[in-house]
């Protein structure tokens, strides 16, 4: 994590007057209102913005962790999103128990919830004195009976879909340990991060591992790229263990490249990555730094996020409710306009192509330009570069072995009879660790 203090200065309160509707500020926006569920990290609404959801630590980065707990959760799964220019709604939220796969499991809601399956959302509040109204939005998610993955969908009262994200709540049945594994080939031994890990089942019994035992492995806590292994590599029944081994490059993740940054938490001076701010603009609008292609680079050790995004307001302090929204302007130097779509990636477009995340190529500037609308805060980004569907990571940004990232592995069983998928075992490791 990146943490640096900065001499802050007293930033004027903004007139309620120099609001903003959201109708004045669109920009390419989305299709708007979608009803279809989706069983995974959605935004149904474009009036829905900096969703985020993690088990809460206790500590002031605590919405840097996954939204990961324990079945007995002494930690709580925290949900908190905005809702620009809207005022105060009653909304509800609902869980959903979903298979390793992220399809709906045969479960009844009574044998996974203590409760009745619909949640009202309290904690709301309103922003205060920001040129963009809108309303905070928390919630803690309550405790669940059973294992697994679930879905959270927070709705309207009446029903239309606003978004849902996707939980982990685990059993330590099993003991997963991971290790560095062997570089495979010389495709992959400069930039990919090969790891390896066993499932130890000692105290735990399972039936039919090879078909019943499914592994998911992610990089950094993102779903977009998970890696689903539906099977063992080996199963050693007699040592109790299950081995997980890849042989080909493309079974490991890119290490690719830390994060770009950069720094909105004030609009009075530029922060890290910001070229030029016009306080002028309704909204405020910030000019980043002139970014370049860094494939070619050699490897920089520069603190980052892992893509990831902190809110504030360096003036004011309690950013859920005191930090702004502004227009971002990105820029991209390239010689020549390559075959595909560029687009910006990283929480701050909730890790999904979408178009106001596309880049404009301008021939006369030599350059790709972007715009998107953020609450002020500690922003994580990257380039991805789109041909038909298939996406490049390391087109504009390289990729290297020793890149810092997490890696977290989660074990999956349905026992015999069952009709779902428990998550019986959670380990994550720091590849790179330096801090």
């Amino acid at each position: 994590m990146f943490r640096r203090s900065i001499t802050t200065f007293i930033l004027g309160l903004t007139l309620l007057s120099g609001c903003v509707p959201l109708e004045e500020q669109a920009q390419g926006s989305s299709s708007g209102q979608q009803n279809q569920l989706r069983y995974e990290d959605y935004i149904y609404n474009e009036s829905i913005k900096s969703v985020q959801c993690y088990v809460a630590t206790g500590v002031p980065d605590e919405v840097l962790e996954p939204a990961v707990t324990s079945l007995q959760q002494g930690r709580p799964i925290v949900l908190e999103f905005d809702r620009i220019n809207a005022g105060p709604q009653r909304l509800v939220a609902k869980l959903t128990h979903c298979n390793y796969n992220w399809t709906p499991s045969n479960l009844n809601e009574t044998q996974y919830l203590n409760d009745f399956n619909e949640f009202f959302i309290t904690d709301v509040q309103n922003s205060v004195n920001t040129r963009v109204p809108y309303v905070h939005y928390r919630f803690r998610l309550p405790q669940v009976k059973m294992s697994g993955n679930y879905l959270l969908e927070v709705r309207e009262e009446g029903g239309n879909l606003l978004l849902t994200r996707r939980i982990l709540v685990y059993q330590n049945l099993t003991t997963v340990t991971a290790k560095l594994g062997l570089p495979a080939g010389p495709s992959g031994r400069e930039t990919r991060q090969p790891v390896e890990f066993n499932v130890f089942y000692k105290d735990y019994e399972l039936v039919n591992p090879a078909m019943e035992v499914k592994a998911v492995l992610r990089q950094n806590h993102r779903w977009d790229n998970a890696k689903f292994i539906p099977s063992p590599t080996f199963v050693r029944d007699h040592l109790k263990r299950l081995e997980y081994v890849f042989f080909e490059p493309k079974d490991n993740f890119l290490g690719l490249a830390e994060y770009r940054p950069f720094d909105t938490r004030s609009v009075r001076y530029n922060g890290i990555g910001v070229s030029s701010v016009n306080q002028e603009a309704n909204p405020v609008e910030v000019f980043l730094q002139i970014d370049k292609n860094r494939s070619t680079e050699v490897y920089s050790q520069d603190p980052d996020l892992n893509g990831k995004m902190l809110f504030n307001n360096r003036e004011y302090g309690n950013g859920a409710v005191n930090a702004d929204y502004t227009w971002v302007d990105f820029e991209l130097k390239a010689l020549e306009e390559p075959t595909g779509q560029v687009y910006i990636l990283g929480a701050l477009t909730d890790w999904k192509i979408t178009p106001e995340a596309l880049m404009h190529y301008n021939p006369e500037q030599q350059a790709y330009n972007g715009k998107l609308l953020l609450k002020q805060g500690y922003y994580n980004y990257q380039y991805v570069l789109q041909r038909g569907s298939a996406i490049d990571y390391s087109y504009y940004e390289g990729s290297h072995f020793q890149t810092e990232n997490t890696y977290d592995i989660l074990i999956y069983y349905r026992p015999p009879g069952s009709r779902a998928d428990l998550l019986i075992g959670y380990e994550e490791i720091l590849f790179n660790r330096r801090r």
